[in-house]
């Protein structure tokens, strides 16, 4: 019974920590691709990637929120879902950019 415990424990580890691996990739990989759009070294422009980041910003600095802040833990932890969230967005839409930059191993399908 405790080794299924710590086996279920294990599993949602790991799916929280891909989830968290592919937030800092968006993270990283978003302030250069803005370099090299405006630049002119990468087109098209992903614009759905521009958008989310937009809009993981724009919730984090607006006031307006699902759960208020000021229920201490509670409104601060939808925060961190809801962007975190929108930035694994950026991060899908930022594939392209990733396979272009050589980030990523380009595809196999014909």
């Amino acid at each position: 019974m405790k080794f299924m415990r710590e086996l279920a424990r294990w599993s949602r580890f790991k799916q929280r920590s891909g989830a968290l691996m592919r937030i800092a990739r968006a993270l990283r990989v978003f302030v250069p691709m803005l370099r090299d759009v405006t630049a002119g070294r990468y087109r098209p422009v992903p614009w759905t990637a521009c958008g989310w980041m937009a809009a993981a910003l724009a919730y984090l600095i607006m006031p307006f929120d699902i759960i208020p802040d000021f229920l201490m833990l509670i409104g601060v932890v939808d925060d961190v879902f809801i962007v975190g969230w929108l930035l694994t967005r950026v991060d899908d839409s930022l594939a392209p950019y990733r396979r272009w930059k050589g980030i990523d191993p380009p595809d196999t399908a014909p």
